[in-house]
C-alpha cells in the first residue's frame, strides 16, 4: 500500500509542474503586428507616429539594406526594468521592424516578454509588451516553435554554446565615463565597419545600452556584415529584421557584447547547424563580430 501510494504521489507531483508549466504559454522571439499592400516610407512613419502616441521613444533609426528598416525604441518602464537585473541593459530597448517583401510591407517587432526571460531581466515586461500590441497591433508570434520562461532563463543553442550569463568581455576602461567615450568615439570613426544606430542610458546605473550597426567587405568583412548575415539566416517570408542591430553594453568601466553563438540563436533558435541556410553557413561570424566590436571598443586581445 505505502509503495502504491509513493507511486501516486510522485504522478501527482509530475502532473502538477505539467500543469504549471501550462499556464505560462510558449514565447516566441518576434510578433507580426500587420502585413498588406502599402508604401515603405509611408509605414515606418506611422509606426513612429504610434509609437511615440504610445509612451515609447524613438531611440535610433537604422536601414541595413534596402527595404528594411528597423526602429530602436524604449520607454520610461523599459528602462526601470532594465535597471533591476545584472547585464539587464542588454534590454533596455526593443526594435520594430518595417520590411518589404516583394509588394508586401510587413510591420514586427522584438517580443519584450521573449526578451525579458531570454536575458534574465526582473519581471516579465508584459506591459510593455501589451503596449507595443496597442501601438502597432498583433497578427502572431512566430520565429521559432516556442519556449517557456524557464527554458528561455537558461537557453543556450546547444552543449558548448555560450549562456546569456557568458558574454564577450570587449574591454576594460579606468572609468564608466571613459569607457563610454572610448565606444563612441570608435563608432562615430566607423571602426571595422561598425557604426551607432542608437543609445540608451539606464537610470540610476552606470550602464550604456549602444545599438550598432555592422558592415564588412570582401570574403573576411562578409561574416561580420548585417547583410551578409541575414541574406542566409533570414530566409523565410515572414521577415525577422527586428533582429537587428547589434548591441555593445557598457556597464561600469566595462565593455560586452552578447557571443553570437548566444545573440543571433536566441533570436533564431529553430535555424538548423547544417543545410544550406544554416549556422554552419555563417560559422566564423561570432569571432568575426567580436574581434569588431572589441577594436571598435578599444579593447586588446588577451
Amino acid at each position: 500500500m505505502r509503495e502504491v501510494l509513493g507511486g501516486v504521489f510522485c504522478l501527482f507531483l509530475a502532473f502538477g509542474a505539467v500543469a504549471a508549466q501550462a499556464q505560462d504559454a510558449l514565447l516566441k522571439p518576434f510578433v507580426l503586428a500587420s502585413r498588406g499592400p502599402g508604401d515603405m516610407v509611408q509605414a515606418v512613419e506611422s509606426a513612429k507616429a504610434k509609437l511615440t502616441q504610445n509612451g515609447f521613444v524613438i531611440a535610433g533609426t537604422h536601414s541595413p539594406y534596402p527595404n528594411a528598416t528597423v526602429i530602436a525604441v524604449t520607454s520610461e518602464e523599459l528602462r526601470a526594468a532594465a535597471a533591476r537585473s545584472e547585464l539587464g541593459g542588454f534590454g533596455a530597448a526593443q526594435r520594430v521592424a518595417v520590411t518589404k517583401v516583394r509588394e508586401e510591407v510587413q510591420v514586427s517587432y522584438t517580443n519584450p516578454t521573449y526578451m525579458a526571460h531570454a536575458y534574465r531581466m526582473a519581471g516579465d515586461l508584459k506591459g510593455v509588451t501589451a503596449k507595443l500590441q496597442a501601438a502597432l497591433g498583433r497578427i502572431e508570434e512566430y520565429g521559432s516553435s516556442g519556449h517557456y520562461p524557464e527554458q528561455l532563463r537558461r537557453y543556450h543553442y546547444m552543449i558548448g554554446m555560450e549562456y546569456f550569463d557568458e558574454p564577450s568581455l570587449l574591454a576594460s576602461h579606468g572609468s564608466h565615463d571613459d569607457a563610454v567615450k572610448a565606444v563612441e568615439a570608435g563608432l562615430a570613426a566607423g571602426r571595422q565597419g561598425m557604426t551607432k544606430v542608437y543609445r540608451v542610458d539606464l537610470p540610476g546605473k552606470k550602464e550604456v545600452l549602444l545599438g550598432v550597426a555592422m558592415k564588412g567587405d570582401g570574403d573576411e568583412g562578409k561574416f561580420r556584415d548585417d547583410r551578409h548575415i541575414m541574406s542566409v539566416i533570414d530566409f523565410k517570408d515572414v521577415k525577422s529584421t527586428a533582429h537587428l542591430p547589434y548591441e555593445m553594453l557598457v556597464s561600469d568601466n566595462k565593455v560586452y557584447a552578447l557571443y553570437a553563438r548566444f545573440r543571433i540563436a536566441i533570436n533564431f533558435p529553430d535555424l538548423s547547424m547544417m543545410g544550406e541556410n544554416s549556422f554552419m553557413r555563417i560559422k566564423p561570424a561570432p569571432e568575426a563580430i567580436r574581434k569588431a566590436l572589441l577594436k571598435t571598443a578599444g579593447g586588446k586581445e588577451d
